[in-house]
């Protein structure tokens, strides 16, 4: 829906359409303090951060205390809410600390905390009497169901929901009336948030506690069962998608109602934070006043590509995950295009522009031999600045050692401008900070003990009886396709992702089935409305006993612990795993690494259509054959794609 006019009434006026009038709100990340007086200089609306060590990016700067207070101060000042990112799972004996961090940091400073944990909430909610908690992506809401139960179990004020979620389905969990906080710009995870266990148990270090290692971004090779490659696009980044790019939908996501836009970045610069968050603004500005049309979308994005960007995709909103989504050849730095070669010669090469650049810009020439060219004739991206100001239209000459062709296109990678602007901003806001006294608050803790946590939550459930055959909900969609199976004597363990369409098959499954695994949120709620027995197992992430009393009072029989615990925390969550109907892992024999949306055979091609020009996943050859994605040291990890299109990557 384009919206055009703001009307007299405060509503935007579209045509015949009139839709809610409020913007949503600006949600900036912020690494340190410089980054959070940057994006309340660039015009956010709020700033979230992680302070202290629960927080799902624990490499990054981070605050001091005082730092702290004086951001919270100055974003106040300027009427900026801030949040603090407490969204990793936490272990029993890290509750306390968990809880005291969160109450630390509403008094110094912080309007609202960001849990991902449902027993973290739970002690947060007990022990903090009226502290706002928004839901992190991480715990995965993809649907409505897992929307109204997170806000009515939970008491969550707001949730974050998947990056991978099309615009409809975005505006159908605003009509729930949760605020609800989406994705709009930065780095995307290829694999389901919270769903992800390919660090864990690959490299140690879990992404679930905030310490990805991102294996998406390293280099794979896909083979067949005898261990050919299958791979036809350029290069190697065969899980490393491009950057979330969501500018172009400004207006349908305004019209959907959504609560507030979230760019990501907590690991990024300030002057990369500051240049998304000001474009950012200066979309939403536009869009109040009118000023919206297709020519300012594109100035916009290519505003928006002068920061770090592995290249840009708007493909979920769409309802897209193919190749279009990724980012093959590289997973660093690409910028933005701003002109081509027109002329080589010694040391020297002639840059005719379609876009302005600056003294000082670093360009990147990116040569590509020809068909013609010998086999070892390589792929150069010469980095060279950029000698002089120059408008879009003109040329300049440029020195440049590196043998390069004319025809080249040219990128603008790093902007002297955008570096300047962000210096004299800093400048500003710092002295700002320093002459500002932080207001500390009062914030009632009730003692933690009092924080009702029970693990001895009541056994019912568990002691019915339980089918001994279990299957895989991902697996009937081709062993069941119409649904006719008698499942009575099975336990059905449940995809990890439910959204929109995945409901009808789930609920399907629930009423034949003799028991399910519910791995989602909004499968729990759909097996409470249907009055079915249930358990639960990851990424329904239980790591203490908090988080297993909410589940048992939900109606969960038996929970299972996740791969990754049991794998590399068995001494932490021993005492959690001895309580009645808590068992390992639904997937033990074969753990699974990741689940992502993109169909990794696309990097062998373009999909089949059918006779309409649709692609049917369902029908797909390329699924009946094995493939390996195989790692840099030469270990093959099994690659199954379901008949949704939706990747699957085995532990081998």
């Amino acid at each position: 829906m384009a919206i055009r006019t703001m009307g007299p009434s405060g509503q935007y006026e579209t045509g015949l359409d009139v839709v809610s009038a409020a913007l949503p709100e600006l949600l900036a990340p912020a690494g340190g303090l410089d980054q959070m007086l940057a994006a309340i200089a660039a015009g956010a609306d709020a700033i979230y951060a992680g302070l202290g060590g629960f927080n799902a990016r624990v490499s990054a700067h981070g605050f001091t205390d005082n730092e702290f207070a004086r951001g919270c101060a100055v974003a106040h000042a300027h009427g900026v809410h801030v949040y603090v990112t407490l969204n990793v799972f936490v272990f029993d004996d890290e509750l306390s600390d968990a809880v005291a961090l969160g109450a630390h940091a509403l008094e110094l400073g912080a309007d609202a905390l960001i849990v991902a944990d449902a027993g973290l909430a739970c002690a947060l909610r007990a022990a903090i009497p009226g502290v706002e908690i928004h839901l992190s992506t991480q715990a995965g809401a993809h649907s409505e169901g897992a929307v109204r139960l997170a806000a009515d179990e939970l008491g969550v004020e707001r949730v974050t929901t998947a990056r991978e979620l099309t615009v409809d389905e975005i505006a159908a969990l605003c009509a729930t009336g949760v605020p609800i906080e989406v994705f709009c710009h930065g780095a995307i995870c290829i694999g389901y948030s919270g769903a992800c266990e390919f660090s864990a148990l690959r490299r140690g270090r879990s992404a679930m506690r905030g310490d990805c290692t991102q294996p998406c971004r390293l280099a794979y090779d896909l083979v067949d069962e005898a261990g050919q490659s299958v791979v036809a696009v350029e290069g190697d980044r065969l899980l490393c998608p491009r950057d979330y790019l969501g500018i172009a939908h400004l207006p349908e996501l305004v019209a959907a109602g959504v609560a507030s836009l979230k760019i990501e970045g907590r690991m990024k610069n300030p002057d990369y934070v500051f240049n998304v968050v000001r474009v950012w603004r200066r979309a939403l500005d536009m869009l109040c006043d009118g000023a919206w049309d297709s020519g300012a979308v594109e100035e916009l994005e290519r505003e928006l590509g002068r920061s770090f960007n592995r290249g840009f995709t708007d493909a979920y909103l769409r309802g897209r995950s193919g190749a279009e989504l990724m980012s093959f050849e590289r997973a660093i730095n690409q910028g933005v295009r701003v002109g081509r070669l027109v002329a080589v010669g010694h040391e020297e090469v002639t840059v005719e522009l379609d876009a302005a650049v600056a003294a000082g810009d670093t360009l990147e020439i990116r040569f590509y031999p020809g068909v013609d060219a010998r086999p070892d004739v390589p792929k150069r991206w010469p980095q060279v600045p950029c000698p002089v100001d120059a408008a879009a239209g003109k040329r300049v000459v440029v020195h440049c050692k590196r043998k390069v062709d004319a025809g080249c296109e040219v990128y603008l990678i790093r902007s002297a401008g955008v570096l300047d602007q962000t210096t004299a901003v800093l400048e500003r806001m710092r002295a700002e900070a320093d002459a500002i006294a932080p207001v500390a608050r009062a914030v009632e803790v009730l003692p933690f003990e009092d924080a009702a946590v029970d693990g001895g939550a009541s056994t019912e459930l568990v002691e019915r009886a339980v089918p001994a055959r279990m299957v895989f909900a991902w697996q009937l969609m081709d062993a069941d396709p119409r649904g006719e199976l008698d499942l009575s004597d099975a336990v059905v363990v449940l995809d990890e992702v439910c959204r929109t369409g995945d409901a009808d098959r789930t609920r399907s499954l629930m009423q034949r089935a003799g028991r399910v695994v519910c791995r989602n949120l909004g499968q729990v709620a759909m097996a409470r409305e249907l009055g079915v027995a249930f358990d639960v197992a990851a990424p329904v992430f239980c790591a203490n006993r908090a988080t297993l009393t909410w589940l048992r009072g939900l109606g969960a029989g038996r929970v299972c612990l996740s791969a990754e615990l049991l794998g590399n925390d068995a001494e932490r969550v021993a005492e959690l795993a001895a309580c009645p109907g808590v068992l390992g892992p639904v997937d033990a024999d074969r753990p699974e690494l990741m689940v992502c949306e993109h169909c990794l055979l696309t990097a062998e091609g373009a999909c089949a259509t059918d006779a309409t020009g649709q692609v049917r996943c369902r029908d797909c050859s390329r699924r009946q054959q094995a493939r390996f994605l195989v790692e840099r040291d030469g270990t093959r990890l099994p690659v199954v794609i379901d008949a949704c299109g939706r990747t699957r990557i085995f532990l081998s």
